[in-house]
């Protein structure tokens, strides 16, 4: 008897984290999945648009902090999208 609850315990538990994880992974009809730039896409796209192309190791780790920072507020970029330009400036400088 004990060991037949205990099975029957362990069956819903495993059928709820299988139902609780479809759930999140769903998306709703009206809403399309945000898809993340790379940070090579995004200062290509967003700093592009002004400024002529730098090479990462134009500048130091700590002077690209400065500059994306300035023009975080400049260009109204999104925090995320600010640190994966940064990330991307830094690994290859």
């Amino acid at each position: 008897m004990f060991r037949k609850n205990i099975f029957t315990v362990k069956a819903g538990f495993s059928a709820l984290l299988l139902l609780m994880s479809t759930c999140s992974l769903a998306t709703p009809a009206n809403q399309t999945p945000v898809i993340k730039k790379s940070g090579v896409k995004l200062w290509a796209d967003n700093c592009a648009r002004c400024h002529n192309m730098r090479s990462p190791d134009s500048y130091s780790d700590a002077q690209w902090d400065v500059a994306v920072l300035h023009m975080r507020v400049r260009a109204n970029l999104a925090a995320d999208d600010a640190r994966a330009i940064v990330k991307y400036l830094k690994s290859a400088n």
